[in-house]
């Protein structure tokens, strides 16, 4: 096992060593830098003022040499300088990545609180009238996009019911510690979790169900029955540990989704994470920040993968990782 996850770790460093070479030949073919915004926005710079700022910064230069400059450093941990925010890009991604991982989490976890049961409930009974209902929600789920579903849950709770705040992280003159603190930035993370949540909770219960209904028709499902095991043994020891398998795999892929998702719903609701990190330095010609939060984002999807396949081993004895 050990040896496996080394030569996972190693083909996750190869993976980001490609990935941040795309990544950053994209970001260079975008129109417009850093200078020729500074130049457009201040008339007393000249042309010629812009050539020597290009020569400064190296913006000049061939782009698989300014990659390798920045490949150098960042090997030494500096990513590189915040252009919009005036700080190191780490400075400005530790906070945001923290804000968005809280988010994810509850989102993850909440979804899978409620698409574990309702996908064996409808799995147990299908055809019912349970499992009707709980097929038409999901196909809701679904087709609800995530901007749409985020105006919707803002209407209803933050402007007719006036119950949640619209946006932001936490109220203006909130106490800055304690319980009432706490209770304050809950508040502020119910509806974008819940945004998250609803959209992930339709496309999870789907995939158990059908792996569930396959799992239970199998041969050791019967005998378990035949020999007297309760039914709540059945459903929730043997078959469910098993249809969990492929259900492992579409969550460590939705894992870029889901970080990717919260780009739409950080926005929508103005919360400071990632997405909204990503997407003000991307409109604001903010190269390193950019360069580094889609690198993040490559990350989580690794380790989300990575993950996955531990998961599988866990699930079921027979894997093993020689």
């Amino acid at each position: 096992m050990t040896r496996y996850i080394a030569l996972r770790l190693l083909q996750a460093i190869v993976v980001i060593a490609v990935m941040s070479f795309v990544i950053y030949g994209l970001i260079g073919l975008m129109p417009g830098d850093p200078i020729d915004v500074m130049v457009s926005s201040n008339p007393n710079l000249t042309p010629d003022d812009a050539r020597r700022l290009k020569a400064l910064y190296g913006l000049d230069r061939p782009i698989h040499e300014r990659y390798g400059a920045w490949a150098a450093a960042a090997l030494g941990g500096d990513l590189g300088y915040s252009r919009a925010f005036g700080q190191p890009v780490l400075s400005v991604i530790g906070p945001r990545l923290l804000n968005t991982l809280q988010i994810m989490g509850l989102a993850f976890a909440l979804s899978l609180a409620i698409a574990l049961p309702a996908g064996v409930l409808a799995a147990r009974y299908p055809g019912s009238l349970a499992d009707r209902w709980i097929n038409l929600a999901c196909f809701a789920g679904i087709s609800l996009p995530t901007f749409w579903l985020a105006l919707i849950l803002m209407l209803i709770f933050a402007v007719m019911l006036n119950l949640l705040p619209a946006g932001g992280m936490a109220t203006v003159g909130a106490p800055l510690a304690g319980w009432a603190w706490l209770a304050d930035r809950l508040k502020h993370l119910i509806l974008p979790v819940a945004t998250l949540a609803l959209v992930n909770i339709a496309g999870y219960t789907r995939y158990l169900r059908a792996a569930m209904i396959e799992t239970l028709g199998e041969d050791y499902i019967r005998t378990a029955r035949a020999k007297g095991v309760p039914e709540r043994v059945v459903l929730w020891r043997h078959a469910l540990r098993n249809a969990l398998l492929p259900v492992v795999t579409i969550v460590a892929l939705e894992m870029g989704v889901l970080f990717s998702g919260a780009l739409v719903t950080e926005t929508m609701f103005a919360y400071p994470g990632m997405g909204k990190l990503i997407y003000d330095a991307i409109l604001g010609n903010d190269f390193n920040l950019a360069l580094a939060g889609l690198l993040m984002a490559t990350l989580v999807t690794l380790i989300a993968n990575l993950a996955a396949d531990l998961a599988y081993a866990w699930l079921d004895p027979r894997i093993a990782y020689g």
